[in-house]
């Protein structure tokens, strides 16, 4: 043991708590994420959950992990490898060492390491460190008996005492990275406000923790800070991409003057805006948790066809569900928003993990010609913006849009400056106008937008009729004549192609860059952050990250025919080089595809890259 503590200051650093799916891995995580983004820094998390609802104690499959990366300054993925890992037992020390950095530190609960531990995560020998050739630093302790001591005097029965577990893993990674606890406390206090004898006693075990290792100094001679380097005012909140998006939604409807209502059906994972909406009564919003998915999107329609901002919130197979309904939106042209959080697949697939598979579904998946606006959020605080942009969208051009986000980015969190609302841009649905009163027809369009005006249930004058049969371009009423039916279908198109959106941006080597990196979505922190190791490292590279896929930006063909050689890197086996070879003519690209139902890792993109770079 060391007679002095070093404080070693870094710039970032990555933590991975990992345990049994009930050992509170994602609460631990949480809670370090929050502390750490109030204190400045920035952050970015990725909590791998288990796909098992409840696997059986101690399995290996069962293991529920959150990393958090934290930086002084931007930090654009959660990290490749942790520099420290929490294995509460036996079996997630057998996952989870893999994300290890060699100098990485361990800490373990031996009290999880007994025989019967190490028989189920399938450890042949009773020293699983020396058999695993595990040569970092490792702070061993019984932790489930510390805890148990610390509670002895609250009455609380052993399984409860237990529960607090995590709390003590917490209290030793804030001691090792030199953490203020108030922030942790008051944090417990407002969850559990109702049961402010849980609070106390996990506030009581956090404490323990990191007076623990300050006693003992943990078998290690150093402890970290990470200090915010660049700090700009305002205030902070660490916040997922559910929720981002549940706020998205919120203040688009705020920014239109319009009631919001979301019909939902529960599905991992993107039962958490159902969850954080249903809160929030008090600002107009209404939820509707349906009895499938298929009605979560009709009631939604049933809301638009009335007037409010609607969305529904689902994942891969719901959409599949969803899909006859969204035609109808688009024959109707409607305004609706089609939240799908991508997980893996087919079938119900990797419920719990995170892809891009559900490009080509979302931009044709529907009978007939369907035309729909396709954005994509590009990290868990992008969702926010991402969210206002297709209600933008989807109100002023009368249209469904399909917001994409995925398991990675619903999950992940971020320190997100809260935004102030009068920087964003109005929101003007095309509502009629009195001229047009006794003179309507439900397709009467905006000649330059090819919007069609708005008219809600009960306006004097602008009596209509909208259904899922085609209807006549002039009159409204039911046509089944080819060359209306022929004209109906363009002008829909065009009036989605027709939508404005940013030019999509270059960054890195813009003017001379020998490779470009193509992404979309959730993979743009690992893209870019290849792009940055690369361009470090005296190579020319460049990236361009979609976020408006349908329709694409203007400068697109512009943009992939500049450069010497692209590569479209993506969580899918090629759908988005395929959508982009259909869409600019001529184009051909490399391709680094995966599809591991896990995020992009780092060192691994800026290997396959090099080696175009040197064809």
């Amino acid at each position: 043991m060391a007679d002095e503590m070093i404080v070693k200051e870094l710039d970032q650093v990555a933590v991975r708590f990992s345990g049994d799916s009930g050992d509170g891995m994602q609460l631990a995580g949480n809670i370090f994420s929050n502390i750490s983004a109030t204190v400045g820094n920035d952050i970015s998390t990725f909590p791998d959950y288990p796909a098992d609802i409840r696997a059986p104690q101690g399995s290996l499959t069962g293991v529920s992990g959150f990393q958090v990366h934290i930086g002084a300054g931007k930090v654009f993925t959660p990290g490749d490898k942790c520099d420290v890992l929490v294995a509460m037992n036996a079996a997630a020390l057998k996952t989870q060492y893999k994300f290890a950095k060699p100098t990485g530190c361990i800490i373990i609960d031996t009290d999880c390491f007994q025989k019967s531990d190490l028989d189920k995560a399938a450890f042949k020998t009773d020293n699983p460190i020396e058999e695993m050739g595990i040569k970092n630093d490792v702070i061993a302790a019984p932790i489930s008996q510390m805890v148990k001591d610390c509670l002895a005097d609250t009455g609380m029965d052993n399984k409860s005492m237990l529960k607090c577990r995590n709390m003590f893993a917490l209290g030793l990674v804030c001691w090792l990275f030199n953490r203020d606890l108030s922030i942790a406390e008051n944090f417990l206090r407002e969850k559990f406000a109702k049961k402010p004898a849980i609070a106390e006693a996990n506030i009581k075990v956090i404490h323990a923790g990191y007076d623990y290792g300050h006693n003992t100094h943990a078998s290690v001679d150093h402890t970290y800070k990470v200090e915010t380097k660049t700090k700009v005012p305002g205030k902070y909140m660490d916040i997922s991409g559910n929720k981002a998006t549940a706020y998205g939604l919120i203040a688009a409807a705020e920014k239109a003057g319009m009631r919001l209502f979301l019909g939902s059906y529960p599905i991992t994972p993107a039962t958490d805006i159902l969850h954080e909406l249903s809160k929030h009564k008090s600002l107009g919003v209404t939820t509707v948790q349906c009895e499938d998915e298929i009605s979560g999107c009709a009631t939604a329609i049933g809301a638009s066809f009335a007037g409010a901002l609607a969305a529904t919130s689902t994942s891969g197979p719901g959409v599949c569900l969803k899909s006859e309904a969204m035609n109808l939106a688009v024959i109707t042209e409607l305004p609706l928003v089609v939240v799908n959080v991508q997980r893996g697949g087919p079938s119900t697939g990797l419920p719990t993990k995170s892809e891009q598979t559900d490009l080509l579904q979302a931009l044709f998946g529907r009978n007939g010609e369907s035309p729909m606006p396709v954005i994509a959020a590009a990290s868990p605080t992008h969702c926010f913006d991402a969210a206002y942009d297709a209600c933008k969208i989807a109100l002023e051009h009368m249209t469904p849009v399909v917001l994409l986000t995925d398991g990675f980015v619903a999950n992940g969190s971020g320190a997100w400056k809260l935004p102030d609302l009068a920087n964003y841009p109005a929101i003007n649905p095309p509502y009629v106008t009195p001229e047009m009163k006794d003179n309507y027809t439900p397709y009467k369009r905006n000649p330059e937008t090819g919007v069609r005006y708005w008219a809600l249930p009960g306006q004097e004058g602008y009596m209509h009729i909208l259904g899922g049969l085609e209807k006549d371009t002039n009159t409204g009423a039911i046509s089944t004549d080819p060359e209306n039916h022929n004209l109906m279908c363009h002008l829909r198109a065009e009036k989605v192609a027709k939508i404005p959106v940013p030019d999509v941006k270059v960054q890195g080597c813009v003017d001379d860059a020998d490779l470009l990196i193509v992404g979309f979505g959730g993979t743009y922190g690992h893209l870019y952050s290849a792009m940055e190791e690369m361009n470090q490292a005296g190579k020319k590279v460049a990236l361009a990250h979609f976020v408006h896929l349908n329709p694409l930006p203007q400068n697109t063909a512009e943009v992939l025919k500049k450069y010497k050689k692209v590569v479209v890197a993506e969580q899918s086996l090629g759908q988005f080089a395929g959508y982009l070879r259909m869409k600019v003519d001529g184009f051909v690209s490399y391709q680094f595809n995966e599809v591991k139902g896990q995020p992009f890792v780092v060192s691994e993109l800026v290997d396959a890259f090099n080696d175009i770079l040197n064809k």
